[in-house]
């Protein structure tokens, strides 16, 4: 068994880990930190997730880091370019060297007498257990199970012939060219894959039980390729950062204030890209309002151009069991198929599954409370990336990664050991931290921290107001406590 102590311990080597450890190396540089990767590479969601199709379902202007900003006029960009981003990020601010991979972090236990964390990870490759020590522990393993992913028990699915996939686990050697093949869902993830796959394959039907909204954007940003031909490099990206920004955020309002308006707006928007008298009610109509969960992109409209060209169609119903043919229908209609992909979601994972032990009691997550969306009552010296729902991840990401160095800066400055959160007087908050009607979510909701009715334990999800909050705003405030080691207060 090996043990060392760094001052900082991140989490996770993807889009916010990478991005968190740059932000140390360059804002911070007198601190110490390690990665600690469960996986054998870089880049994390964008590593893992190989299905055909897979792209960013946010702008790269937002979702590229805002201290290496994405310079290409692709703005939705494929997984591949997305992976190669963050490996050149790493090489180019020499993070490489800091990351530990085949080490999945398994326990963290907080030390009030030592005002340290002792993790405890297990290598996959050598079976090792390894523990570190650390100052400050830092989670970026995002909110889902990377082992596997959501898929429902479907009456009948042993008696199917043909293949059953899951996206998250792509088998790399399946060739689907000329194959009848269902996708299961109507999400982000089945919205990618529908028009992918039909460019190859015999025909594709994305079965849903009820429909998402789908609104379609360019692929390309000609005023960021025009604005970064004209203008200065860092204040091209500036505008064009926060064109996006604001435009996201204006369209996230308007949804909530004026739901009926947008739902019409996007209505119309998907009807202008099908068939006459294609029945946009019954497949692209939920009966949601916008932004409870997240709005499904598509780049140049692609979903809806395998529609009309036929190599793609959309059914509305429920599944009633698996046959050795497909998928009956509670219709009674049948959909033949040599494949069929569950694109139904994932499951939650809070903070990458890590037990977490206070002083020797293990902590109940679902019994805490979020502070500024990235600490948890109770939970001293530790911090989360959890981005944006209704925006870029690394919007959130890079503020939280700079609000954390603000953090150890104000205690190096003051000579405290420990910073804990703590919840809001009353009782426990019910409402959970991410605030989606996602399935996802809700299958989850017993396990994840809550939030509280105002700021700082109110998530706004707001980016603009989140920019004054965390780089300007107060460190000390009603929500947290900054304090001294027990070992150094029972000496003096």
């Amino acid at each position: 068994m090996t043990r060392e102590h760094v001052d900082v311990l991140i989490v996770g080597a993807g889009l916010s880990g990478i991005g968190a450890a740059c932000h140390l190396r360059d804002e911070a540089p007198g601190k110490t930190f390690t990665i600690l990767e469960s996986r054998a590479a870089i880049g994390g969601t964008w590593d893992l997730f190989r299905y055909p199709g897979i792209r960013s379902d946010s702008d790269m202007f937002t979702l590229g880091y805002d201290f290496r900003p994405w310079t290409d006029a692709k703005a939705i960009a494929d997984g591949e370019s997305i992976r190669a981003y963050i490996r050149e990020t790493a090489r180019e601010y020499a993070i490489e060297d800091e990351i530990r991979f085949h080490h999945k972090v398994v326990r963290a236990e907080w030390s009030s007498e030592d005002a340290q964390w002792t993790v405890h990870a297990r290598r996959s490759d050598t079976g090792e257990t390894v523990e570190i020590t650390c100052g400050f522990l830092f989670t970026n393993a995002g909110y889902y199970n990377y082992e596997e992913g959501y898929t429902p028990e479907f009456e009948g699915v042993a008696a199917f012939r043909g293949t059953v996939i899951h996206p998250q686990h792509w088998p790399e050697d399946l060739d689907h060219t000329g194959k009848r093949i269902v996708v299961i869902g109507s999400g982000a993830t089945a919205v990618t894959l529908v028009p992918a796959l039909a460019e190859r394959a015999g025909h594709v039907t994305m079965l849903q039980r009820s429909p998402s909204y789908v609104i379609s954007l360019p692929g390309t940003d000609a005023l960021a390729d025009k604005l970064h031909k004209l203008l200065p490099t860092k204040l091209a990206n500036s505008i064009v950062r926060w064109q996006h920004v604001l435009m996201s955020s204006l369209m996230f309002q308007l949804s909530r204030s004026r739901p009926a308006l947008v739902k019409k707006l996007l209505r119309k928007g998907v009807q202008r890209q099908l068939p006459p008298g294609y029945d946009v009610d019954r497949h692209f109509s939920p009966e949601y309002d916008p932004w409870d969960q997240r709005l499904c992109v598509v780049p140049d409209g692609d979903l809806f151009t395998a529609v009309r060209k036929g190599k793609a169609s959309i059914v509305t119903d429920r599944i009633a069991t698996f046959t050795e043919r497909g998928i009956r229908l509670e219709s009674g209609e049948e959909l033949e198929a040599d494949i069929v992909v569950t694109a139904t979601g994932l499951n939650l994972l809070p903070v990458g599954g890590i037990t977490i032990d206070i002083d020797g009691q293990q902590a109940d997550l679902s019994k805490t409370v979020s502070y500024k969306g990235m600490m948890l009552s109770g939970v001293p010296n530790f911090a989360m990336t959890i981005g944006y729902t209704n925006a870029s991840w690394t919007l959130k990401a890079d503020l939280v990664a700079r609000y954390v160095i603000r953090v150890l800066q104000h205690m190096d400055a003051r000579g405290y050991e420990v910073c804990t959160p703590t919840a809001p007087p009353g009782p426990l908050p019910s409402v959970p931290f991410i605030d989606l009607k996602s399935g996802y979510v809700l299958r989850s909701i017993d396990k994840l921290p809550k939030q509280g009715d105002a700021a700082p334990w109110r998530l706004y999800q707001n980016y603009p107001r989140d920019v004054l909050l965390l780089r300007r705003g107060p460190l000390e405030d009603e929500g947290i406590v900054f304090s001294h080691a027990a070992a150094v207060k029972a000496e003096v």
